[in-house]
């Protein structure tokens, strides 16, 4: 959902600020299964076992309900009661179908790429990106919200597309930093530039709920390409942008 959108000298801007609904997002396997061999070839693939990606979503269902019952079992708690017997079900479907669905290739948002007619080459930014992943150490929710930017030459993303990107890169076990290097690898795959920027900004319920149990930190993480790295003009202009 956009929030607020302003049209500047130098710079388009867009604020966004809402959720998506994965059942409803197009996708390209095609893209999808390159841009993961393009991420190995970087070094910021998720790591996976490579046959698990070939097993049938139904039969992870069943796989991680069985599991997740073991779970809950050498917990104590009692699965004949009604509030708990549908527990592992919801688990193992909410796991393969909702929060984890950016594991495979094939869901890869379809992206619309046009061509640069009218040769803007100033700064696009989309802030205030929704994000919404869990923590690949416990499992438990990282929450936040990314900033991208990114100066086209030949080739213009449609903006949603950013939201969509950055949305499938958190629904998988994460840690913050890979989110950010995935995000920019991605973009400079589809746009054919380095001249990137992402930031990723994130409650971490791993400190938040738990160890420390700091519920006021918040985590920062940055993958900068191109002049966002060499230029500390255009990098400036980016931070001031994204904190107002």
């Amino acid at each position: 959902m956009v929030g607020v959108i302003l049209i500047g000298y130098k710079f388009l801007y867009i604020k966004t600020r809402g959720v998506h609904n994965a059942t409803k997002i197009k996708t390209d396997a095609e893209l999808g299964y390159n841009i993961e061999q393009y991420l190995i070839s970087k070094g910021v693939n998720t790591p996976t076992i490579a046959d698990a990606l070939d097993i049938k979503d139904e039969i992870k269902i069943k796989k991680i309900e069985k599991y997740f019952t073991q779970i809950m079992e050498v917990l104590g708690l009692d699965l004949s009661d009604d509030s708990l017997e549908e527990t592992p079900k919801r688990v193992s479907k909410m796991y393969v179908n909702e929060i984890f669905w950016g594991l495979k290739p094939e869901n890869f948002p379809k992206c619309t790429v046009i061509e640069n007619k009218m040769g803007y080459d100033e700064m696009v930014i989309e802030k205030d990106i929704t994000m919404m992943s869990n923590c690949e150490h416990h499992f438990v929710t990282i929450d936040g919200k990314a900033h991208v930017a990114y100066i086209p030459k030949g080739k213009v993303l449609g903006l949603s597309k950013l939201n969509r990107i950055v949305e499938y890169f958190a629904r998988r076990p994460q840690v913050q930093e890979r989110i950010a290097e995935q995000v920019y690898h991605a973009l400079v795959y589809i746009l054919g530039t380095e001249d990137i920027a992402v930031v990723i900004e994130g409650t971490h319920y791993c400190v938040k709920s738990r160890g420390v149990e700091d519920h006021s930190s918040t985590t920062y993480t940055a993958k900068l390409g191109g002049c966002f790295r060499t230029e500390p003009e255009a990098r400036a202009e980016f931070m001031s942008l994204i904190k107002r």
